[in-house]
């Protein structure tokens, strides 16, 4: 029982990183914080469709937001998610 319970959340990280645009994102928050804003300037995405990818890595634990005013500054805070990463983009 309790190896499903892992292999359930790695199978839960594994899913919430197979998306080319939550990739993308954690690979460039893992080199720096951002806010939406800025996440959706450079994937060129409409704020709504960025806004749910971040939802899904917040979901996952994946990312965490601090909020600074106005804004929501997201990071990686998945160390598991870190070295997935880094595997894949050397």
């Amino acid at each position: 029982m309790k190896k499903n319970i892992i292999f359930n959340k790695k199978s839960e990280l594994l899913k919430a990183l197979a998306h080319p645009i939550r990739l993308c994102i954690v690979k460039d928050l893992i080199k720096k914080e951002n806010n939406v804003s800025n996440i959706q300037e450079c994937l060129d995405l409409p704020q709504s469709t960025t806004s749910q990818h971040l939802f899904k890595l917040r979901t996952a634990g994946i990312i965490e937001g601090q909020r600074n005013g106005l804004e929501i500054s997201y990071r990686v805070i998945n160390e598991e998610a870190k070295k997935i990463i880094d595997i894949l983009f050397p």
